[in-house]
């Protein structure tokens, strides 16, 4: 379980590296092109996904999100006491990620996000859409070629930046940790509940649609 807890740690620790890193190199290079910075935020978050999929599907399971982890628990995938030792682990190496970054950009490592604008109805119906997706995509591709989800996941992800209004959190553990940065990829701390709640929301959905569709 050690081995797989540090699995499940490293891997969203790695995931908020993409996340945060390429958010704040794009914006750096973008020159104020704020469709160049997502783009080059997209590519690399998906890529990153693909890479520690890959690489630790075989240990964990490769959750790195605490939607996942509940969705798979409420198919009878996952006993109740991994799932419960999954998810802080999942938050704590997501915050640890995001200042492994912080510290790679010479930047405090300790900040809380001023971004302002990821609130309100229309904002929260994207992550429930957004986490919905992912699941569908996850469990879909598990029914029908387990051996392309990573692929399938990082071109999902990539995808809905762009799709969605939310640029796609998808993932409280990565929401939560989005929270500690005040670069590109930041969510104002006070606008964190309602991601979640909406995420969270989007797992219940997903468990009623997609057990039957995917059995």
């Amino acid at each position: 379980m050690i081995r797989i807890l540090a699995a499940e740690g490293l891997g969203t620790a790695m995931l908020l590296v993409g996340v945060v890193g390429s958010g704040i190199m794009g914006e750096t290079l973008a020159g104020g092109n704020v469709a160049i910075a997502l783009l080059a935020n997209a590519i690399a978050t998906g890529c990153m996904l693909y890479v520690i999929i890959t690489v630790l599907g075989p240990v964990s399971g490769a959750h790195f999100n605490p939607a996942v982890t509940l969705a798979f628990w409420l198919r009878g995938d996952v006993k109740a006491g991994d799932a419960l030792a999954y998810i802080p682990v999942q938050i704590a190496g997501g915050i640890l990620g995001v200042w492994a970054t912080h510290a790679m950009f010479d930047l405090p490592i300790l900040q809380a996000s001023q971004t302002l604008h990821r609130t309100g109805l229309a904002q929260w119906w994207s992550e429930i859409v957004a986490t919905f997706g992912l699941l569908f995509v996850i469990f879909g591709g598990l029914k029908s070629r387990p051996e392309v989800v990573p692929t399938l996941v990082a071109l999902y992800i990539t995808g809905a930046y762009w799709f969605t209004s939310s640029t796609s959190f998808a993932n409280p553990a990565v929401t939560i940790a989005r929270g500690f940065s005040d670069t590109f990829a930041g969510i104002y701390p006070g606008h964190i509940a309602g991601f979640v709640a909406a995420q969270l929301v989007a797992v219940g959905l997903a468990h009623a649609a997609l057990r039957k569709l995917f059995t």
